[in-house]
């Protein structure tokens, strides 16, 4: 490709950005018209992917971890031939409605691999990516899968701190076929990077085990020949490419002033003169479009060769039923015999137990579940015999030690979701949840299947105190639209809820769960999974119930004691486990009127904090929890302490009766 050529499709990317934002008179034009050089000679000359066929499961991944740059990435996809974006929804971008949203948004539009805004997720998310892509390389043969995931960070994105979570496991892991792209503008809204930071990233960089470049980020050649040299690196590559922000502004390339805003009529007008572009507001010259255009067809070529190899494999069944994320035939089956064997045995054991017991069967069932744990694998139960370590130099385990990084191991989950072909889960204590939480939030704004294990989820866990006993977690994370938040009572609930979690291909879970062990409350088997309806009597009234009692996970063993209590007073009660407030929301007016029914006494209990109780208990019912932090002391004091007793819930329970009477 000569200069001038290639001059002319970055500028395409340039001149759509800048119009675009200035229409919406909105969005970020500085990054696009800066990163235009990179970007195109990326697309052009080495990305493997497929305008027509943009799930193509052995494509290249690009995501643009400096999100608030999207128009880079729509006008990518407008010039290469994605059916998505048309030129109205360029002329559209972050309008109501438009799939051009002012940051790219997963599900969107075909070619937007993750969503991005928050800065650091994207390239967290492209190492859970390259995680996947290595991974299912060393399980399907035959070159199936063999592609590279490229990121294009901003230097917010290295600021972040989940970006050195992210680039440490990549480091460790010897990612090779994982490539950033830093666009090295010395450029943040506030100013230059100078006023806050003065990080040697490449330094950083290869102290976490990478590979790195320096190259003029607006050189098409010296670019070009730094990705070929990362692409054959036995080490992940960062690639600094020095670039202005704003490129061709006559006034504002190289400032902040090109960063967030729109750039303005005299800006454009004096940025169209100098860049030597005479093309109309959102207009792309016919022969410049033919030459982005080809460049999506010439990539299409390696997607028919592959489908070729996919084809003659003897694994096509498998490889496609894994990337469609469908479970194997006898998963159900498998949990059905488990669930009767558990209601002949009854153990009591904490619930994070329980997990390792329901995992166990898992993962002999579904190849495709990859386990881990932010350094607490002996406490959050999540290894099993079938998951031998994942490490620098064999893929061929099932199981990632992460480290003590909870925030990157959670954007690592959520890539390798996103890959396709893999169901991560990923442990840790539910009070690092914290740690987790834009991920986890980010996972149910994608709809994708993540699972998060939780573990020591109250302050059951005891002697650690109140900075590890979680209060406020569970109602925090029962805030966040489309995720399902379990915490399961005893063996039988926690298979279903694991059944219900890898079930859910479109909301994440998270699995709250116990360190103190638990009685089996269950002790029937039944066919059905009771646990998907959220909310289930347990437990029925002698006669027509005055009081129902509502609890979670290790409190329904308190509401039991307190029931037979009550009903020894004369008092019929009835006991409903709340496995999954979400589910519950889900049923029917019926259903949920029912579960919740008319006795005269309605009373929550869980060792945390009321919020997200009142739907049950209404705002006259009595709640039994905390309203406080914790304290450090033996579990049995603690809930004595803090009066989550079965005497407390009898206590409550009579006031209300009398108080009612009288």
């Amino acid at each position: 490709m000569t200069r001038e050529k290639h001059d002319r499709m970055a500028n395409a990317i340039r001149f759509l950005s800048m119009d675009a934002v200035q229409a919406a008179n909105s969005g970020h034009p500085g990054l696009p018209m800066g990163a235009a050089d990179v970007a195109t000679v990326l697309f052009s000359k080495f990305l493997k992917f497929d305008p027509t066929n943009p799930k193509w499961a052995d494509r290249d991944r690009f995501v643009l971890s400096a999100g608030h740059g999207s128009m880079l990435l729509y006008s990518l996809l407008y010039l290469t031939g994605y059916e998505d974006i048309t030129i109205d929804e360029i002329k559209n971008f972050r309008q109501l409605g438009a799939k051009t949203a002012g940051h790219p948004e997963y599900g969107h539009a075909a070619g937007i691999e993750t969503t991005t805004g928050p800065l650091g997720q994207g390239i967290a998310n492209a190492v859970g990516m390259a995680i996947a892509e290595r991974k299912l390389a060393d399980e399907f043969t035959g070159d199936l899968v063999d592609h590279y995931t490229y990121a294009l960070v901003g230097d917010g994105c290295l600021m972040e701190g989940i970006s050195q979570e992210a680039i440490s496991l990549a480091g460790h892991l010897k990612l090779n076929k994982l490539i950033v792209l830093w666009d090295d503008n010395k450029i943040t809204i506030d100013g230059a990077v100078s006023l806050s930071d003065s990080t040697d990233q490449r330094a950083r960089f290869e102290a976490s085990g990478w590979a790195t470049e320096a190259v003029d980020g607006h050189d098409p050649d010296a670019i070009a020949a730094a990705i070929e040299k990362a692409k054959s690196s036995d080490k992940p590559t960062m690639i600094a490419c020095a670039t202005t922000i704003g490129f061709g502004a006559p006034t504002k390339a190289g400032t902040s002033g090109a960063h967030g805003s729109p750039l303005g009529p005299e800006e454009i007008a004096g940025t169209r003169a100098a860049l030597g572009w005479s093309a109309e507001p959102f207009e792309v010259p016919s022969e410049i479009l033919d030459d982005w255009r080809l460049v999506g067809l010439n990539a299409a070529k390696e997607r028919v060769t592959w489908e070729k190899r996919l084809a003659g494999s003897s694994q096509k069944a498998e490889f496609e039923r894994r990337m469609r994320g469908e479970l194997p035939t006898g998963f159900v089956s498998a949990i059905a015999d488990y669930k009767k064997q558990l209601v002949k045995d009854l153990p009591k054991v904490a619930t994070r137990k329980a997990s390792e017991m329901a995992l166990n069967v898992i993962n002999a069932a579904l190849p495709e579940t990859i386990g881990g744990s932010a350094d607490l694998t002996g406490s959050n139960n999540t290894k099993t015999p079938q998951m031998t370590p994942i490490t620098p130099d064999d893929f061929s385990g099932r199981y990632i030690y992460y480290g003590i990084r909870e925030h990157g191991m959670a954007a690592a989950m959520n890539g390798m979701s996103l890959h396709g072909g893999i169901i991560p889960y990923g442990g840790a204590f539910l009070i690092f949840s914290d740690y987790c939480r834009p991920s986890m939030r980010l996972a149910s704004l994608m709809e994708i299947r993540n699972i998060f294990v939780m573990t020591h989820d109250s302050i059951g866990l005891g002697e650690d105190g109140p900075t590890h006993q979680p209060v406020e977690q569970l109602a925090s994370l029962r805030a966040i639209p489309n995720h399902n938040v379990f915490r399961p009572a005893d063996v039988t609930e926690t298979a279903e809820c694991w059944q219900l979690a890898l079930e859910s291909e479109k909301t994440p879970s998270t699995l709250a769960l116990t360190r103190q062990g638990l009685p089996a409350v269950r002790k029937e088997y039944n066919e059905e999974n009771m646990c998907a309806y959220g909310a289930y009597e347990l437990a029925t009234a002698s006669d027509d119930a005055v009081v129902t009692l509502f609890a979670s996970g290790s409190e329904v063993e308190i509401v039991l004691a307190a029931r037979e209590k009550l009903e020894a007073m004369g008092h019929p009660t009835r006991v409903i486990s709340v496995p999954c407030m979400e589910l519950f929301e889900k049923q029917s007016a019926d259903y949920q009127k029912a579960i919740i029914g008319q006795a005269q006494v309605r009373i929550a209990v869980e060792a945390a904090i009321r919020q997200s109780w009142d739907r049950f208990i209404g705002w006259d019912g009595d709640f039994i929890g905390m309203n406080s932090f914790g304290a450090s002391a033996p579990i049995d004091d603690l809930y004595n302490h803090f009066g989550i007793t079965a005497d407390a819930v009898v206590a409550a329970a009579e006031a209300k009766l009398h108080k009612k009477e009288a």
